[in-house]
């Protein structure tokens, strides 16, 4: 997996771009010309150069981590599919994350305590600094700002819901073809940490 990096917090779910670059991809369009298009035609709908070229990259980086079956499944699946599958691209692609979903979520899951608390990241993020220098490195304002955009993926994709300050944890319903699929994969520590197995 990827080196730790911080950049999710100005990419964050991107849920409608990963659909919309999904569906184009199926049509046969290729990475380059998906970057091209965002220029060109804006088909993520967002103002600046910049924006538009950093949602490329980031929905081209996540579908390069998926199969077709997964992307498939994004562009044309049932909503709830779509979006589980869209939180295993980030999954897939941002290793901090994955480890907030396996360390943090999976455990308050298989404890049955379902709320998330601020204090539950403050303490996730001091103990990948102590281990990591380049998180170590990391300003104040960019662990608030992961805070801020973890708990919304989490709530964006279905997998949680707002609780006062806290959020609460929603236990996922997965589609068996989509549970067996990413098994099949090789891919159960995702799958484990979606689903609060051990």
């Amino acid at each position: 997996m990827d080196k730790y990096t911080s950049t999710i917090k100005s990419m964050s779910f991107l849920y409608n771009e990963l659909k919309i670059a999904c569906k184009l991809v199926l049509q046969g369009v290729q990475e380059k010309e998906l970057k091209q298009k965002s220029i060109e035609e804006n088909i993520f709908m967002v103002n600046s150069e910049s924006r538009k070229k950093e949602i490329a990259s980031t929905a081209a980086k996540r579908i390069k981590a998926l199969d077709e079956f997964s992307i498939e499944k994004i562009a044309n699946g049932n909503l709830q599919t779509s979006k589980q599958l869209a939180l295993y691209s980030i999954l897939k692609t941002d290793r901090l994350f994955f480890e907030f979903m396996n360390d943090v979520y999976k455990d308050k899951y298989i404890l049955r305590y379902f709320i998330i608390e601020d204090k539950d990241l403050d303490i996730f993020f001091q103990k990948k600094a102590q281990q990591n220098d380049k998180i170590a490195s990391w300003k104040e304002y960019t662990f608030y700002k992961l805070k801020q955009v973890y708990k919304r993926i989490l709530i964006e994709a279905g997998f949680a819901k707002k609780n006062n300050k806290n959020i609460e944890i929603i236990p996922p319903i997965m589609e068996i073809e989509v549970i067996e699929h990413l098994k099949e994969k090789g891919d159960t520590a995702f799958l484990n940490a979606m689903l609060g197995e051990i």
